[in-house]
């Protein structure tokens, strides 16, 4: 869907527009912070789009770096540690980057999960050594960060299916990311059952390399000083440099840099390297694919807070800053902290699972942490109902029980907040005319 014209953003009537209708919610506008975004995003940049930070020593796309406050740093540097991919004796060069909510920090008060993003690139002869040389780096880093007193490896995204299979007893179509478990990486390979003849065949770690698809992994991780778990994810970039100098994305498709914050200053030659290579049609490309996850969460996949995150990058790139300033001021509000408690429950559950790592204190403290945040920012039924679904959540995991009863207790509590989370953030958006039309549009085309 492409986006309906935006009025110019310098219209006072326009402006006073979006300060009535955060009123009408009890929103107060940071007007001044407003009218700064409004002047940034209007700014034609002379040359470059990247901005540096020399204070903080990061960078990243200009209007990224206006979204993004240092102030949590030295925690997401030292969970940087624990995800991200490194070369050894020179056979790859990478860059770091924050990237979903977490590089959004200075709008985003409550962010879900700790996203990282990588960009790994690796020099070599032909594009099968550097699958092989990438298959290595991230076999040896999973096996050297499996568990430790802050951190608990969950599972990595390597390869797809190269038929329609059964996993675990799960369907697996053709085409799908392979998820791995630590054991099966330290093994080197994934049993599977094939659909059509019920044989039971071994993929090869290495082999699906060759074709790596979606690379991700995801860790738990704890910060004891804060209470605080979190989910760390690194989606990693793979390019090959060939020895002409041309610099290729394994999975076909070379990712842009719109909304990444690179902790080190350090790797900004890496960075600019292969930014030379992205298309030249990056930013319209990532519109759209931003565009496809706001359908599927405003119609598939109905969650209102996931789609408010994305319509607001989707507005910012898009020309429509009116909406993406209204949008801005609800990730403030004190009620978003549910949209982390929706994130957090996921992480209690991970981080309890058996022969996990992750002390219980850790999870009790973040379960207390999270009744105290929810009794800060709601009242009435909704803080009673709430505080209540946490208390026995923690009370089950603690007891780290397999089976129906965890997982009737997770699904039920997630159940209740996206709801909470689907409402808050529905009733807001709609209250601004030009975004309810948004929303119409694409939930007409879909019959929703």
């Amino acid at each position: 869907m492409t986006p309906s014209p935006a009025p110019a953003a310098d219209d006072p009537a326009d402006l006073q527009r979006i300060v009535d209708s955060a009123s009408r919610l009890g929103i107060e506008m940071d007007e001044p912070g407003m009218l700064a975004l409004l002047a940034a995003l209007e700014a034609k940049p002379d040359g470059d789009d990247v901005a540096v930070d020399v204070l903080s020593g990061t960078f990243g796309h200009r209007v990224a770096m206006l979204e993004f406050s240092p102030r949590d740093l030295a925690r997401f540097r030292r969970i940087g540690a624990i995800v991200e991919v490194k070369g050894v004796d020179g056979n790859a060069e990478s860059a770091l980057a924050l990237s979903g909510s977490a590089a959004q920090s200075k709008i985003q008060s409550f962010p879900g999960d700790c996203d990282f993003f990588e960009r790994l690139n690796i020099p070599a002869p032909t594009r099968e050594a550097a699958c092989a040389t990438m298959a290595q780096l991230f076999r040896d880093h999973v096996l050297a960060h499996d568990k430790g007193d802050t951190f608990q490896f969950l599972e990595g995204k390597l390869g797809t299916y190269p038929f329609d299979a059964t996993h675990g007893g799960a369907a697996k179509t053709k085409g799908s990311p392979i998820s791995w478990t630590f054991d099966e990486i330290k093994a080197g390979k994934i049993e599977v059952t094939r659909t059509d003849d019920g044989s039971s065949v071994g993929l090869l770690w290495n082999d699906v390399a060759l074709d790596p698809g979606w690379c991700k992994f995801d860790w738990v991780v704890t910060d004891p000083e804060r209470r605080q778990l979190s989910n760390a994810s690194n989606v990693i970039d793979v390019t090959w440099e060939s020895p002409e100098g041309a610099i290729v994305s394994l999975d076909g498709y070379l990712d842009a840099y719109f909304q990444e914050v690179y902790l080190d200053a350090g790797e900004l030659p890496t960075f600019a390297k292969v930014a030379k290579f992205v298309s030249d049609d990056a930013l319209d490309e990532y519109v759209g694919r931003l565009e496809g996850e706001v359908r599927k969460y405003l119609t598939e996949h109905l969650n209102y807070g996931k789609a408010a995150k994305r319509m607001y990058n989707v507005f910012r790139f898009s020309g429509r800053y009116l909406d993406a300033a209204f949008v801005r001021e609800l990730f403030d509000e004190p009620a978003t902290i549910l949209y982390q408690v929706g994130a957090l429950i996921i992480t209690l559950d991970n981080a309890t699972q058996p022969g996990s790592a992750i002390p219980v204190a850790a999870v009790k403290a973040q379960a207390e942490a999270l009744v105290d945040d929810v009794k800060a920012a709601l009242d009435g039924d909704q803080e009673t109902e709430i505080v209540k679904a946490l208390q026995q959540l923690s009370l089950t995991l603690e007891q780290q029980p397999d089976g129906a009863e965890r997982i009737a207790e997770v699904d039920a509590a997630e159940t209740y907040v996206v709801n909470l989370v689907n409402t808050f953030y529905r009733d807001r958006l709609v209250a601004m005319p030009s975004i309810k039309q948004y929303i119409d549009d694409i939930q007409g085309a879909t019959g929703q």
